[in-house]
């Protein structure tokens, strides 16, 4: 079935400053261990044309009741501002400021790829990204990013249910726990989609 996909798009899941950059406040440390992976796979995708979507998780009063559970809900509050807009930080593995809901800067979109932000754990709760989709013509997605048990998942899951068949990109997802994050592919794949390496998938695609 895969095979038979015309034009698929890889989904980049907030890889962002504040989850990707050493010490950042939402810090997930294999996640820069996905970047030479999600970096070669956009470059695939880019010369073949297809599609790359790129979601930032952006900060939200939403779960706050909810902080007394959750410790990292806490630190999107003053002063840490995780993934807030408009805050910057400085990043101690680069040296310099950015602004802590950016993507990274070795994956950064380039002028025209849609960058889809969300309040949600799913990029397509209240959001536009189906109708993007739509509108380029999509018909498959390929997900990487981070955190494999929670954005990732949720987005996943949305994506078979609004009909795409979908493929989790297991080396290039990233997680704190390494458990969650097999048991979420195990899941995914026993039920709901595929889940491929990205040489793979490459090969499956036909991506050079």
């Amino acid at each position: 079935m895969l095979e038979n996909l015309k034009r698929p798009a890889l989904l980049v899941i907030d890889m962002q400053n504040d989850f990707v950059r050493r010490d950042a406040p939402l810090e997930v440390p294999s996640a820069r261990d996905t970047i030479p992976v999600i970096r070669d796979l956009i470059g695939k995708f880019r010369r073949a044309s297809l599609p790359v979507v790129y979601t930032r998780y952006v900060a939200d009063d939403l779960y706050k009741p909810l902080a007394a559970r959750f410790g990292w809900i806490d630190r999107l509050q003053p002063p840490i501002n995780a993934c807030v807009p408009g805050f910057r930080r400085h990043f101690a593995d680069l040296g310099d400021e950015r602004g802590v809901i950016d993507v990274i800067d070795e994956l950064l979109p380039q002028p025209g790829e849609d960058v889809v932000d969300k309040i949600y754990y799913s990029a397509f709760h209240r959001t536009d990204l189906e109708e993007r989709l739509r509108a380029h013509g999509v018909d498959g997605v390929a997900i990487v990013g981070t955190i494999t048990e929670m954005c990732v998942e949720d987005t996943a899951r949305h994506a078979v249910h609004y009909g795409y068949p979908t493929i989790l990109v297991a080396d290039g997802l990233s997680s704190n726990t390494p458990q969650q994050h097999e048991a979420t592919l195990a899941a995914f794949e026993r039920n709901y989609g595929w889940v491929l390496p990205a040489d793979e998938l490459g090969a499956v695609l036909k991506l050079t």
